[in-house]
């Protein structure tokens, strides 16, 4: 400490000033808040902190087996492993952003980003043209979160409690919104039922001038649009667009009742917990999802390149694929978590990450995909082959019997299960 004399001035006048620190200094400064971890730490924690990470290898084998042209079946295997660590990747991100933004924003970031895998699948198999892996990768995913993930939850917690309870409230209204996003995926098949079957194609039109209104729709004959007209097809994409604005706005409608107005309903009764420290730094965090956002792009776009040979080679049924597969993929994560949580009797936590994540594939994602492939002059549309319509119609309605009453056991669980290898049992031999 510099001793002070009678010429040591009152008031600091620039003498033994600092100088001010260059500019990249201070950006980096603002980049890391004081109390923030480091980018090392955040980094290290990110890429370190989960035993899935070790998947990682299989992202570069993921680039090279492709630039190679290696056998479908390993271009296949390696982009199919690498999506998972990556998936968990992305999880982590949105939730170390989630813990620094507030309740709404972290909200409203898990809605984006919740189902950010699923969403880059589809998007490179509606631009690669494959309208049927669209499908069924979504309805798959559905499936999954109602039927597998719930059922292996409330198996597991059933397992290790008598009885779970949960808020009934919360879980009826997000069971409703589940069933009415059903009824807009049956509507579309019964209408291509009823002009199917009006009496086959208008007056003068013939099959050879309703054939490049069909091809163009469903390039590769996999979407059973070869009996209708053109009036037909033209209005299940009138039905199919409009339905899917109005979806979106009930999505955003449902986020403003769970975030905003009727939070409460969706928050545990006692929390005791101590609240979690962020492991990254907003930027960190940013950066890390933006940056495996990209990597998971390319391995979803390696992915689907590999499925048709992959399916023809080895006889694998592309709806099994779609349906079975690639979901195993995109909520790997959540499964693992879902389960945890019902574990430690958290089931209010198992009900939102298993039928929440069901309404934002069906409620958010489904329509937001037709509206990409609107832009992108990918006619998709709501129209599910009636088979699949049926089977989500009757999973959702035996989810809506087994929560209606507010409580959980191992029985329950088992037949969530049992229904969903029922469902992949059929895909299999479709």
């Amino acid at each position: 400490m510099p001793t002070v004399t009678d010429r040591t001035p009152l008031l600091e006048n620039g003498n033994g000033a600092q100088p001010p620190k260059p500019f990249y200094r201070r950006f980096i400064d603002s980049l890391s808040a004081e109390g923030e971890p480091s980018w090392l730490h955040s980094y290290k924690f990110f890429f370190f902190g989960s035993y899935l990470n070790i998947l990682l290898l299989f992202v570069p084998l993921s680039f090279i087996s492709h630039h190679l042209n290696w056998d479908a079946a390993l271009r296949f295997s390696f982009s199919f492993i690498a999506i998972m660590p990556l998936a968990a990747l992305l999880g982590t991100a949105t939730d170390q952003l989630s813990l620094k933004l507030g309740q709404t924003l972290s909200g409203l970031l898990n809605a984006s980003f919740g189902n950010a895998v699923e969403i880059i699948v589809g998007i490179a198999a509606l631009l690669q043209g494959e309208l049927r892996i669209v499908q069924t990768s979504l309805l798959g995913s559905i499936l999954s979160n109602l039927l597998l993930v719930l059922g292996c939850s409330f198996l597991a917690g059933g397992i290790k409690y008598p009885e779970s309870n949960f808020q009934i409230t919360a879980a009826q209204a997000s069971s409703s919104l589940m069933t009415l996003t059903c009824i807009t995926l049956v509507i579309p098949a019964a209408y291509h039922s009823a002009k199917s079957h009006s009496g086959g194609l208008e007056g003068g039109m013939n099959v050879t001038s309703i054939a490049p209104v069909i091809s163009a729709l469903d390039p590769k004959g996999e979407l059973g649009l070869d009996g209708m007209d053109a009036g037909g097809v033209h209005g299940l994409k009138i039905i199919s667009r409009g339905t899917a604005v109005l979806l979106l706005i009930v999505y955003i409608a449902y986020l403003f009742f769970q975030l905003k107005t009727h939070a409460y309903l969706y928050t545990p009764a006692a929390q005791v917990e101590e609240e979690e420290e962020p492991e990254m730094s907003i930027p960190a965090a940013g950066s890390a999802l933006l940056l495996v956002t990209v990597i998971t792009s390319f391995c979803a776009d390696y992915l689907v390149a590999s499925i048709e040979e992959t399916a023809n080679r080895y006889s694998i049924p592309k709806p099994f694929i779609g349906l079975i597969l690639l979901p195993i993929v995109a909520n790997a994560a959540e499964h693992v978590t879902s389960v945890w949580m019902a574990m430690k009797n958290k089931m209010e936590l198992t009900i939102g990450i298993c039928v929440g994540s069901s309404i934002q594939i069906a409620a958010f994602v489904v329509p937001l995909l037709v509206i990409v492939g609107w832009m992108t002059h990918h006619d998709l549309t709501l129209f599910f082959a009636d088979f699949e319509t049926i089977v989500l119609f009757v999973s959702v309605l035996l989810v809506n019997f087994l929560i209606q009453d507010g409580k959980s056991n191992y029985m329950e669980g088992l037949m969530l299960i049992t229904l969903y290898l029922v469902i992949a049992l059929a895909f299999w031999v479709s």
